[in-house]
């Protein structure tokens, strides 16, 4: 296969999967990983409202998914404008009184954690929900790479292979460290003070999701019991989520979606 046929069935696949409802199973394995990496915390904590809408983060997550795999070209640009007006004054400087390090939303080394989160996640979902979709493909990895590069990230920072994406992942999760700060903001996530009522009705089981689906290094630093209840319900969840993936038509499945590229729609 060509070059270019490969980077044509990466772009495809890429469009067809990153829809479906089925990987926001993976949207708060996300989050976590990147409260985990001490600098994002750290931005997240000062220059969000995360703690008092922690929701708000999914919610502008999924837009910049949904928009950069699926959306019109102005979908598009009108989500990276968002992405870069909100990124443009976040930085801070390094205190050595608090221990807390400098950052800058503009690092590229940041934006790759951000990105590799996001694909990671997805395909450790993805590998339970759509198995045979996702399996070792180095072209549908290869079109993740956009998460990065309309951060800013300059394209060379992406792994150029899954092997080098594999060994990036390990050396970077042992640098992770989960501060109290970002302990309780992970907290405020899954309370949803502010979320709606039927949000919050399964944030119970969007926690032990996630905490059955981190890296074991990752929720024990946010002191997350991985109990036999957790694996459980995990278990159960996924099951269901894959059978849905399976028997529901694609309209339902992609309604989450079509949901907030509307919701671009209507941004200024």
């Amino acid at each position: 296969m060509s070059h270019q046929g490969s980077e044509s069935r990466g772009r495809e696949q890429f469009t067809r999967i990153a829809p479906e409802a089925g990987l926001l199973l993976g949207a708060g394995r996300a989050i976590l990983m990147q409260l985990a990496h001490p600098q994002i915390g750290q931005a997240i904590a000062e220059h969000s409202d995360f703690a008092s809408n922690p929701l708000s983060r999914l919610i502008h997550t999924l837009g910049y998914i949904y928009a950069l795999s699926n959306g019109t070209a102005e979908q598009q640009r009108k989500m990276i404008r968002h992405v870069d007006n909100a990124h443009r004054n976040v930085r801070g400087t390094r205190d050595l009184g608090k221990g807390t390090p400098a950052y800058s939303a503009l690092d590229p080394k940041l934006q790759l954690w951000v990105a590799a989160s996001l694909y990671d996640s997805a395909r450790v979902i993805a590998a339970q929900v759509l198995p045979h979709e996702v399996e070792h493909d180095e072209q549908l990895y290869r079109q993740y790479a956009q998460l990065g590069d309309a951060l800013q990230m300059p394209t060379d920072y992406w792994p150029s292979t899954l092997q080098e994406f594999d060994q990036y992942m390990n050396t970077t999760l042992a640098s992770l460290k989960v501060t109290d700060q970002t302990r309780a903001l992970a907290n405020e996530l899954f309370l949803g003070r502010n979320a709606p009522w039927w949000i919050r009705l399964g944030l119970p089981l969007m926690r032990d999701v996630t905490i059955a689906q981190l890296p074991r290094a990752v929720h024990e630093q946010f002191g997350f019991d991985l109990t036999q209840k957790v694996q459980r319900r995990n278990r159960v969840t996924v099951s269901f989520v894959r059978m849905g993936t399976r028997i529901l038509p694609v309209r339902l499945r992609h309604l989450p979606m079509r949901m907030m590229l509307r919701r671009i729609d209507r941004m200024v």
